[in-house]
């Protein structure tokens, strides 16, 4: 069973705004190009590991 909140409400934004930071604000800054190419990638990579990890989350039952 996956958990939607990890999956949608935190994966799927890092990734869209790590995609825009490397691809779209990256090109415009002739000064900080790596690092902001960098960081963007980062939380795309980040974002990523968050949509797989909310698909693979299961609840443990609770013994009492």
């Amino acid at each position: 069973m996956a958990s939607k909140q990890i999956t949608a409400g935190v994966g799927i934004p890092m990734i869209v705004v790590g995609v825009l930071m490397a691809f779209i604000w990256a090109p415009t800054d002739a000064e900080f190009f790596e690092t902001i190419e960098f960081v963007g990638a980062l939380i795309g990579i980040l974002g990523v590991i968050f949509f797989v990890a909310g698909l693979l989350y299961t609840k443990e039952p609770v013994v009492t």
